[in-house]
């Protein structure tokens, strides 16, 4: 298990070399004698030529904060062109960072974390050396921001560097679940890539025997379910977004979904059923559907669903599709939901029938008006370190007229949230994985889940 802990490091990862350097720093307060003081953490998630993707860890060391604004300058000509998590702007060298409305409000040792993709000119790409939070320079301590009169400079004490990697140095690209069991789940592996950019193209590679890897490119709006054949790996190039239709596996397998947006579905944006097996569906983004946004049922097995955000959506992830369908999936419907943002969407996050073990871990929820996560029909469901926000129902047994499951609930955290329902025994999960802590998941999930946050 990771464990979680304030960082003074600022890591700038490049493909040649690492350079570590400490910043913590001063925050502007209301009070003259407020304390003020903060950590940023700085890392290079990943990098390719022309490009990478950032993460930054903001930690308020003083007294709260309504607001905030980090500034930073760059030395060799990068330029930030995408963000999440906060609003950014570039002017020349220097960045602006501004907080979005779920993460302005900073407590005491609170932080805040966000993302970017940025351009840089494949030679070198060096750490911004300093930062400044609401326009006052990191400088080092907690202090306040009118000191006493002296005639000596108060000391600045550099926190030792930490040898811990931030919280957001997760690996989100890798493969964990139950998608690597069973063979593993390779989808078109090294296969021939063929480029699709409007509804006919994509409706023919998908529906193609053989091995292949599909890339879209551009908006594509289409209506209805496109079939996947098996053995496909489907990537969306930087935004990617299907509009208005879903893709449908029905008893295909080896199949993987990543980096695509979809809203205004007609149907199901995803679609897993009639035995489909070995499907991993990750660092999506869904919104603004019809039905649900990612539905698994009728004997389906070894899925991953990993690292996806879903908003302004009601039914999100169904796991089995009906009460009297036990006799096709009891045995299967096992499924891994990690790392997922629940931005609000209302229920079904998931639901589920039958599937035991269903291991529902590190996913964060946040205002969901219905409920978190329902397990029904004797299914069994771990629901582990999740971070549950503003959530007045997180988890529970049964669901309408479906009987109740078994789900066992260990190390969630719970912000204006209460705990859930749980109770009975679930069958042990095979694979190995990391269990991220849970109070740092929603900074990890906010700046890692959803279209665009990986380079495929």
């Amino acid at each position: 298990m990771r464990t979680g802990q304030r960082r003074a490091t600022l890591i700038a990862t490049t493909a040649a070399a690492t350079a570590t350097l400490v910043t913590a720093g001063l925050l502007s307060s209301v009070s003259a004698q407020a304390a003020a003081g903060c950590q940023v953490a700085y890392s290079v998630a990943s990098q390719w030529p022309g490009g990478f993707t950032g993460n930054v860890t903001v930690t308020n060391l003083g007294d709260p904060l309504s607001g905030w604004t980090l500034r930073w300058s760059y030395g060799a000509g990068q330029q930030v062109n995408q963000a999440w998590g906060a609003t950014a702007s570039q002017s020349g060298n220097q960045v602006s960072a501004t907080n979005v409305d779920y993460n302005g409000t900073l407590a005491t040792n609170g932080s805040a974390t966000f993302g970017f993709n940025a351009s840089w000119n494949n030679s070198s790409n060096p750490a911004p050396s300093s930062f400044t939070l609401n326009n006052v320079a990191c400088t080092g301590s907690t202090t306040p921001t009118t000191a006493p009169p002296t005639t000596t400079p108060p000391p600045t004490t550099t926190p030792p560097p930490s040898s811990t990697p931030p919280p957001t140095d997760q690996q989100p690209s890798a493969l964990v679940g139950w998608a690597t069991q069973n063979g593993g789940t390779t989808g078109g592996g090294n296969a021939g890539t063929t480029t699709v950019s409007n509804a006919s193209g994509l409706t023919s590679a998908l529906n193609a025997t053989g091995a292949a890897v599909i890339r879209v490119t551009g908006t594509i709006t289409c209506s209805g379910m496109l079939r996947v054949r098996s053995n496909k790996t489907i990537l969306g190039n930087y935004g990617a977004t299907i509009v208005g239709c879903g893709f449908n596996i029905s008893g295909d397998r080896n199949v993987i979904i990543r980096n695509l947006t979809f809203r205004n579905w007609n149907d199901d944006a995803i679609n897993v059923q009639e035995s489909a097996t070995n499907i991993w569906i990750d660092h999506n983004t869904f919104s603004n559907g019809y039905d649900g946004a990612v539905d698994i049922k009728r004997g389906s097995d070894f899925v991953t669903v990993s690292w996806n955000r879903v908003f302004s959506h009601d039914k999100t992830m169904l796991l089995g599709h009906s009460d009297d369908n036990a006799g096709q999936d009891v045995g299967h419907l096992r499924v891994s939901y990690h790392h997922n943002w629940f931005d609000g969407s209302n229920q079904r996050n998931p639901r589920v029938r039958f599937g035991n073990p269903v291991h529902v871990y590190n996913n964060y929820y946040r205002a969901n008006g219905g409920y978190g996560v329902a397990s029904t029909e004797n299914a069994g469901v771990l629901v582990e370190g999740n971070y549950f926000e503003n959530v007045d129902d997180p988890y529970h047994l049964g669901e309408g007229d479906s009987g109740p499951g078994s789900l066992v609930a260990r190390n969630n955290h719970f912000v204006n949230s209460p705990t859930g329902q749980a109770g009975g025994s679930v069958a042990s999960i095979p694979y190995s994985y990391q269990l991220d802590t849970a109070s740092n998941v929603k900074s990890i999930v906010t700046a890692g889940a959803g279209a665009g946050k990986i380079t495929v």
